[in-house]
């Protein structure tokens, strides 16, 4: 039996999509707030390479669900910032590794940081039990639809 039961306007991406946004835009706003000088999309990158130094821009595109032209354009502007640089692979010169700089690393903290505290400003009041609940079936969606 299919489980489709949703009315005009309940439809569950949209829901998920307005509330990612929100949280985004609040997070942009924190880190304005802050005095961190980097994009939420900028962020997302630094945050795949503070997990995993040295990836390549496809290994990032992956990581990031971007597509390699918004990829380069993001990294382009990370490296003027000096957060990150590119080095050509040693195994194949026709690839770049991306590796954070010291500058980027002094980021991690303090954006982490911002991004808990975003976080329990968005869950303020939602039983963990919940939480949980909603974590486990967005995977499922995501699992059934990869």
């Amino acid at each position: 039996m299919p489980n489709n039961q949703f009315r005009r306007g309940e439809l569950y991406s949209f829901i998920t999509g307005v509330a990612s946004t929100a949280l985004a835009r609040r997070l942009q706003k924190n880190f304005k707030q802050d005095g961190v000088d980097i994009t939420i999309e900028q962020w997302s990158v630094l945050y795949h390479l503070w997990k995993q130094d040295g990836q390549s821009q496809q290994d990032l595109c992956n990581a990031t669900f971007r597509d390699k032209p918004s990829i380069t354009r993001l990294l382009d502007n990370l490296e003027k910032q000096k957060l990150v640089r590119r080095v050509a692979s040693k195994e194949d010169r026709r690839m770049n590794l991306i590796y954070v700089t010291e500058t980027g690393r002094r980021l991690q903290d303090p954006t982490h940081e911002l991004a808990n505290q975003t976080l329990n400003e968005a869950l303020e009041g939602v039983p963990q039990a919940d939480i949980e609940l909603c974590k486990a079936v967005l995977q499922r969606v995501y699992d059934n639809l990869k």
